[in-house]
Order: structure tokens, then C-alpha cells, then sequence
């Protein structure tokens, strides 16, 4: 099977798509009407994904402490949203 396989023909072979993603580690790529639009991956490439993912958002919040002092406080805004 080639790695870029339309949904059309992915509905028929949906479990030996899994079967690759899972057991073989293979990244199969979805198309519709000749644009990719989805990928069946291996877990642990998500799971590797949604760790960079968090630690790109560490480093956003941290450069944007560092660029103020400015400080509000948890209760201040739980009572603005309404949360409290």
C-alpha cells in the first residue's frame, strides 16, 4: 500500500491501516479529492507530538512572564470569570 491512501479506499481497509500505524509503525496519510487532509500514525508519535506541543506552550508562557512584571492574582480572576 502506497502512505497516502484516499478515504474512499481507507473505509475498506480501515483495520490494516490501523495494523500499520500500530504494528509496524508506519504514518499512513489520508486524502479527499487529492488533498491530504488526515494521518493515522502511531501512538507514540502522538503521544511525542502532544509533548513538544506542551513544551512549545511552556516556553510561550514563560517568554510572556518574562516580558511583564505584572502579576493577577488566581482569586482575582476566578471571581471575574465567575468562578467563584
Amino acid at each position: 500500500m502506497p502512505n497516502t491512501i484516499r478515504v474512499s479506499e481507507a473505509r475498506g481497509d480501515f483495520s490494516e491501516i490501523v495494523d500499520r500505524a500500530a504494528h509496524r509503525h508506519e504514518r499512513v496519510r489520508l486524502s479527499r479529492h487529492g488533498k491530504e487532509v488526515a494521518a493515522m500514525v502511531p501512538i507514540e508519535d502522538l503521544e511525542l507530538l502532544e509533548l513538544l506541543e506542551d513544551r512549545l506552550d511552556l516556553d510561550a508562557m514563560r517568554e510572556a512572564l518574562a516580558e511583564s512584571d505584572k502579576r493577577i492574582p488566581y482569586d482575582t480572576i476566578r471571581q471575574e470569570l465567575g468562578l467563584k
